[in-house]
């Protein structure tokens, strides 16, 4: 038998407790007979984690959880399910928020786990890509959990969302927008308890598509920056794939499909970002190459969005 404690002594009691090393696709019904001697339980969250070997049961009263702890850390026979032994902790949480049922209560924001790859492997721009497809994509947030890599998808309404989970659950993104070592990643999507995503800033890892002046993370768009030097052995600005641009004299809006429909005459514009600085209007243009950007800078700079003399870059 395993030498690994079944407890953690210091945590704060919860109703809530948190089951591990459980057998593969352990059902429901196997936790409730596992913990019904010690109270009545109100609700569960089953087949959590990578492995899907964890669960959480949630207690009606808290000394009830506290019963079944204590039995098991002075028992000698430890906590069983189908001949395998079961650690068991307090959770960290206090109630099963996102209970056995919440994905299946239709709403507009989509819980999508990306089964078969790493964080990084699909970037949000492929995401949005795919999501795009049945509506407008209001916000999205991407995050690791135990489950997995992770997505938030928010549309307008729940029937828009409805349709696109009903498309693509159980689907794979297309391999031509995956990276080569990927040969197939699933959907596995349901129905978040959200209703309006949080987001704070524009990055690689969360958008806002509803406020193109969110400030910009440092990390939304990544360029390579390549410093070079010139005839005269000094260093020279850095070049990159990026463009920062400052938008002067604004008498009339400058939005991403002005700055989109201005920057395009020059090559294929991977991603823009505006935002305010220093009480000045700037955006960052990506292009997929350094010498896109480097002719659309010289082209550019210093010239007008529209005529009159308004909006210098």
């Amino acid at each position: 038998m395993s030498s690994q404690p079944q407890f953690r002594y210091t945590q704060t009691p919860s109703k809530v407790l948190h089951l591990r090393n459980l057998p593969w696709e352990c059902a429901e019904e196997e936790l409730v007979e596992l913990c019904k001697p010690f109270g009545r339980i109100v609700n569960t969250m089953c087949n959590v984690g990578a492995n899907r070997n964890q669960a959480f049961v949630e207690f009606a009263d808290l000394n009830q959880a506290i019963s079944m702890v204590s039995y098991y850390a002075s028992s000698s026979e430890p906590a069983q399910v189908r001949g395998k032994t079961v650690y068991i902790q307090y959770s960290n949480r206090q109630e099963i928020v996102n209970n056995k049922s919440s994905g299946d209560v239709v709403g507009n924001v989509l819980l999508v786990t990306i089964e078969g790859v790493e964080a990084g492997d699909v970037s949000i721009d492929v995401i949005h890509l795919v999501f795009s497809a049945f509506g407008f994509v209001h916000k999205i947030a991407t995050f690791e959990k135990a489950a997995g890599f992770q997505a938030l998808i928010q549309y307008s309404d729940a029937d828009t969302a409805l349709n696109a989970r009903n498309a693509l659950d159980g689907r794979s993104i297309p391999s031509y927008l995956l990276p080569a070592h990927i040969s197939s990643c699933h959907l596995r999507i349901s129905f978040s308890a959200h209703k309006d995503l949080n987001i704070k800033f524009q990055s690689h890892r969360s958008r806002d598509y509803t406020n193109p002046y969110l400030p910009v993370n440092s990390s939304a768009i990544e360029g390579t920056l390549q410093p070079t030097v010139g005839v005269d052995g000094k260093k020279k600005e850095p070049e990159s794939n990026v463009l920062l641009a400052s938008i002067e004299n604004m008498q009339y809006a400058v939005t991403v499909d002005v700055l989109h429909t201005v920057f395009s005459a020059f090559g294929y514009v991977q991603k823009i970002a505006i935002f305010e600085k220093n009480g000045g209007t700037q955006a960052l243009i990506q292009y997929p190459d350094i010498t896109t950007a480097a002719v659309a800078k010289e082209s550019l700079e210093g010239h007008c969005i529209y005529d009159g003399g308004y909006c210098i870059q």
